[in-house]
């Protein structure tokens, strides 16, 4: 019988990155063992709940606030820190580390800088430079310093988040293609096409962009569900039978990318690939009310992530737009009806602007970098407290 009346407490960083916010830890405030290391932070941030709310841990319940990031000092010629990310399962006890989350990687530098990891001058801009060990690629980050330590609060705003804050710009470089873990040589492009017709059963056939830039992601029209492009979070996710075809097509997706074996284990790790829609620009109203006039924007993006509707756009997901809209043939450059090496996209909550330098080369697109400016802040710092790790492993 476990000692019930006892709790450890393990240093922690509650962070907003983006439009989302998570956990931050240093690689050795965890345990070693990969196995104990992914039911501590199941536990602490609440999961696996079948209520669906994270009641009893760190958690907010949506994919945006279910995220855990371990962060360490790299060896790796050119770069600064490690970053390593978890996306959380709220239902299910599974911490996904199949992919990046780029809105927290806006915080990544921040917290580097607050633990000592990387050092910051009195006054200026900090160049961070992060190794992504979930793909495999580099993210260079540009954070503000006043005074000695990271700028937080500023004028930037940023569509998603209620408060403005200090910017912080990102390069992800080479977003595109294959990470060295890879034993397939992957590609932008996982079938070698800048779309493909897809055969979904119970949907039937289905235009896509299958693309791996940033995070794997699926590209459809919304006119290929029937959807207008301009819907927000309540359309589809009160929407049992649309968000089914979704997933369909994202399952079928990730099989066909090699991402997964079967449709039934794509099912289970919903954290890649992401499935996003698109239209041409067209005025509407965000979510909080305010109104988005077609000539502000040159097309319309949604995404889902962990099976619901996103309230804004994963930082990934812009990497992967961007990436798309430099590209002659795929889905984002066949609705703007020519490609565009920098966007602003309309979103459920508002527009963000990206940016890509793509380059024709003898083996195809190639994507050197996507640019983009994001904010972070912290919001507590201490201790996560949670059952000791002997009662955890029972």
């Amino acid at each position: 019988m476990g000692n019930w009346g006892k709790q450890i407490q393990i240093p922690a960083t509650y962070m907003r990155g983006g439009t989302s916010k998570g956990l931050f830890f240093l690689k050795d405030d965890l345990p070693t063992d990969p196995v104990i290391r992914d039911k501590v932070l199941l536990r602490v941030i609440g999961s696996p709940d079948p209520y669906g709310q994270q009641i009893d841990g760190m958690g907010g319940a949506t994919s945006s606030t279910s995220k855990v990031v371990i962060l360490n000092k790299s060896e790796r010629p050119g770069c600064d820190i490690d970053y390593l990310f978890g996306q959380v399962a709220i239902e299910q006890p599974l911490v996904d580390w199949s992919g990046n989350c780029g809105n927290l990687t806006s915080a990544v530098g921040p917290f580097a800088i607050y633990r000592g990891l990387v050092e910051a001058p009195k006054n200026g801009i900090v160049t961070v430079n992060i190794w992504q060990e979930n793909i495999g690629k580099k993210i260079i980050a540009h954070v503000p310093i006043e005074n000695g330590t990271v700028q937080e609060l500023g004028d930037f705003v940023l569509d998603g988040v209620t408060f403005p804050a200090a910017e912080i710009k990102l390069e992800f470089l080479d977003p595109a293609g294959a990470d060295e873990k890879s034993t397939d040589g992957g590609g932008m492009f996982p079938t070698g096409n800048p779309l493909d017709i897809i055969h979904i059963p119970g949907i039937g056939e289905v235009e896509a962009t299958l693309i791996n830039a940033g995070n794997p992601a699926v590209f459809v029209e919304a006119s290929a569900l029937e959807l207008r492009g301009t819907e927000l979070q309540d359309d589809i996710n009160r929407n049992a039978d649309l968000l089914n075809r979704f997933e369909l097509i994202r399952a079928h997706s990730a099989v066909i990318m090699g991402l997964e074996e079967s449709v039934e284990y794509a099912k289970k790790r919903q954290h890649t690939p992401k499935i996003a829609f698109f239209e041409e620009a067209t005025s509407y109203t965000t979510s909080d009310g305010k109104e988005v006039h077609r000539d502000n924007i040159d097309i319309l993006a949604r995404i889902l992530s962990m099976g619901k509707l996103h309230h804004a756009m994963t930082g990934t997901g812009a990497v992967a737009i961007a990436a798309a809209a430099s590209i002659p043939g795929t889905i984002v450059s066949k609705i703007l009806g020519d490609v565009m090496p920098e966007l602003r996209f309309g979103h459920p909550s508002g527009t963000l602007t990206v940016g890509a330098e793509a380059a024709k080369e003898e083996i195809g697109w190639t994507v050197k970098k996507v640019v983009m400016s994001r904010s972070a802040r912290r919001l507590m710092e201490g201790s996560v407290l949670l059952p000791d790790f002997n009662d955890l492993t029972k």
